[in-house]
């Protein structure tokens, strides 16, 4: 007799409730091809359902102290470590993130996360305008009221923890809308935020397709900001749905990250850095994924060769073995896009220095149970051509392109010849050299001698069509704040 699979269920109210229209979805583990789960599929009237909580708890939440909010945070971040290791491997199942990043990096820096916010729920200062004479003039800023948040699915926990949190410290009540490809864990963790002591209501997550729960999210009337993660596409869409209530929006979205060798770079370093911006940093699936190798001509061929021995050396295989380096790729539909660009690759003239195999092929070691897995193995291509598709378009996987260059000034141009401005790097050993690439990079983050570094307390966030806000640190509190002047006259 086939077991049940776990039901997750959306969490409105305080309260776990499946979809209004008895409706669900498959949530598939990657590792093996096989359903494992099922989610609400929701709808409009769910979202209403849940905005409505959101507003019932706002009065409540917005009249706590900044102290009493801070605690409250506090508390889950507390929550959050106590069930730290089933929520990651439950992130882990199923959207095929190695274990050993989930336990290891996203559970541990989530709480720290909201740690932090909570730091910050007191420092919404503004300030006072000195116009002389009687008036008095000041500035300072309130929460939104309801505000929607939408998730990826490369790490729904991690981005969960951070944009939740912030909006809370600042005052707002929240309704979430998880990727529906890996919203498992963000539902699994509900439970812990009323056991923080948040009141009901004051975080809502509703689980359901971007085209029926996604939309109702931006298009609701009483939702009076959004913030979306996810790919530049989709934010194209988000936008054009926030013009007809001409609701604000926030927006962090894709990217194509330069990273740039100069000939007088560690080179074992970089070859370190690129393998684990490009591969074992959730198999390529990050918006700054190191996706195109600026190499110095004089050092191209050297560099891609240790390039390959540290590709060769990583272990691909199931997420939870504690020994694997690189885990599949997330759903069946980034897969089939993937492989798409390992066969366009080729076609545009690019040449395949190491990597290109896929499915059971692509694992270290062959796994009977992992047959049917949405594998890719660590792919290099080598291009002239900077505006090859593979060059400018976001992949979202375990593929790099590694272009050459001959001067400093090529590599700039080449760095920012794309309608990405996310982040960026270079790697060189000449200090006058590294302050000439901060300032070239077109770029939200510029990283050197290193790459896909992130921090809470540091400030993030991309250019162009990366997006169009600041990411953690004390700025990113200003996402979730909107300003009031208050201009005062004798009576």
């Amino acid at each position: 007799m086939t077991a049940a699979l776990p039901a997750y269920s959306n969490h409105i109210g305080g309260a776990s409730r499946p979809a209004i229209g008895g409706g669900w979805l498959d949530s598939t583990d990657p590792a093996t091809g096989r359903v494992w789960a099922r989610v609400p599929d929701s709808g409009p009237e769910d979202v209403a359902e849940a905005v409505a909580a959101a507003r019932r708890a706002f009065p409540e939440w917005r009249a706590h102290s900044p102290a009493r909010r801070a605690a409250a945070l506090h508390r889950w971040a507390q929550a959050v470590g106590e069930h730290a290791e089933d929520l990651a491997r439950t992130e882990s199942r199923d959207n095929g993130r190695v274990l050993r990043e989930t336990r290891g990096a996203d559970l541990p820096g989530g709480a720290l996360h909201i740690e932090y916010n909570a730091s910050l729920a007191d420092k919404t200062a503004g300030e006072t305008v000195d116009l002389g004479g009687t008036a008095s003039v000041s500035t300072f800023y309130e929460p939104y009221g309801v505000v929607g948040v939408i998730l990826p699915w490369n790490a729904p926990l991690a981005m969960f923890f951070a944009k939740v949190s912030g909006a809370l410290a600042a005052g707002n009540t929240v309704v979430v809308k998880p990727a529906e490809q890996a919203c498992c864990s963000v539902l699994a963790g509900c439970a812990l935020l009323e056991e923080a002591g948040l009141p009901p209501g004051a975080v809502n997550v509703v689980a359901g397709t971007g085209e029926r729960a996604g939309e109702a999210l931006v298009l609701h009337p009483d939702v009076a900001k959004v913030h979306f993660t996810g790919s530049t596409a989709t934010g194209r869409r988000v936008t054009e749905l926030s013009a007809e209530g001409l609701t604000d929006l926030s927006l962090e979205l894709g990217g194509k990250s330069p990273c740039i060798v100069f000939d007088d770079a560690d080179l074992d370093a970089a070859a370190d850095g690129a393998a684990g911006a490009i591969y074992t940093g959730g198999a390529g699936q990050s918006c700054v994924a190191a996706s195109r190798l600026l190499v110095q001509d004089s050092v191209f061929e050297e560099f891609t060769a240790r390039l390959r021995d540290r590709a060769r050396a990583l272990r691909v295989g199931a997420p939870a073995s504690p020994g694997t380096d690189m885990g599949p790729i997330a759903f069946a539909e980034q897969y089939r896009k993937v492989l798409s660009y390992l066969e366009l690759g080729p076609k545009e003239g690019a040449e395949t220095v190491f990597g290109g195999r896929h499915g059971p092929d692509a694992l270290s070691e062959p796994d009977p149970d992992l047959s049917e897995g949405y594998w890719v193995e660590p792919t290099l291509f080598a291009a002239e051509d900077n505006g090859l598709r593979i060059c400018q378009e976001e992949i979202f996987g375990p593929v790099a392109v590694a272009l050459p260059f001959s001067t400093e000034e090529e590599a700039y141009a080449v760095a920012n010849d794309t309608g990405y401005g996310l982040a960026g790097g270079a790697w060189t050993r000449d200090l006058a050299r590294a302050r000439r690439a901060v300032a070239a990079i077109d770029a939200g983050t510029v990283w050197i001698n290193t790459f896909r570094r992130l921090h809470w307390a540091v400030p993030f966030g991309g250019r162009k069509q990366s997006g169009n806000l600041p990411s953690n640190g004390r700025d990113a509190l200003r996402e979730w704040l909107t300003l009031k002047t208050a201009w005062i006259e004798p009576g």
